[in-house]
């Protein structure tokens, strides 16, 4: 794709389906539980804080609040300029266009990196975490939140999308390279039946889909269970 730096792995919802992912980023987490356990771990307030993938920079505002300097990183070109318009009017917050493998700030520079559904999946990361070796200062918390297809309902759904991502491989992956794990219940809370339908459309193919909608009539909140992985640097 012509908007998008090389290397970049493309997403298979959000690249595709931003208005429909908007839905769905309003859908997650309905008691805030990932955002009350990152600040147990690091509070960003004052901080510099990186969101790597952010998209359309749906969490930017929410960083920008508190925290001194806010840089988004996407390499989608019209999702990267999406969020440079949501963040238009906040003094303390820079989107650039760049990827995981080359994330454009200096060494040492960052105290907080989030990345949610944006880089994890294990294997095949590296370049990634090499990445985060220069860019966070000592002191700093890097998080990465990711599904967890060993419980809950959705991560039953995950576990039959994607059967070449293995849970025991994953945390593995995480912990034998210094990363601790919270296993978080989150939640999926929808406003209408017709957006949960429209999201699982984005997240699945078109089968498991329709057969997950078939199954579940007239829901729109589902059980969901996650990891947040942090690494203090």
């Amino acid at each position: 794709m012509a908007d998008v730096p090389p290397g970049s792995i493309p997403s298979p919802n959000i690249w595709h389906h931003p208005a429909v992912y908007e839905i769905e980023n309003k859908a997650v987490d309905p008691h805030g539980v990932i955002e009350s356990t990152m600040r147990e771990i690091h509070d960003w307030a004052g901080t510099a804080i990186l969101d790597l993938g952010c998209g359309t920079g749906y969490h930017l505002p929410m960083f920008a609040a508190t925290a001194r300097a806010v840089i988004g990183v996407e390499p989608h070109a019209t999702l990267a300029a999406a969020a440079r318009r949501r963040t238009a009017g906040l003094g303390n917050v820079d989107v650039r266009q760049g990827t995981a493998q080359a994330v454009p700030v200096p060494d040492a520079s960052i105290d907080v990196m989030h990345a949610r559904w944006a880089y994890f999946f294990g294997p095949g990361c590296e370049p990634g975490l090499a990445e985060l070796d220069r860019v966070m200062r000592r002191g700093g918390t890097a998080f990465v939140i990711d599904n967890d297809a060993s419980r809950s309902t959705f991560g039953g759904w995950f576990r039959e999308g994607y059967p070449m991502i293995e849970p025991d491989k994953v945390e593995r992956f995480w912990s034998s390279r210094g990363w601790q794990r919270r296993a978080l219940d989150m939640g999926w809370r929808f406003e209408r039946r017709e957006d949960f339908e429209a999201v699982v459309r984005i997240e699945f193919e078109p089968a498991l889909a329709e057969r997950i909608i078939a199954a579940h009539p007239g829901i729109t909140e589902v059980d969901y269970a996650i990891n947040l992985w942090s690494r203090s640097y």
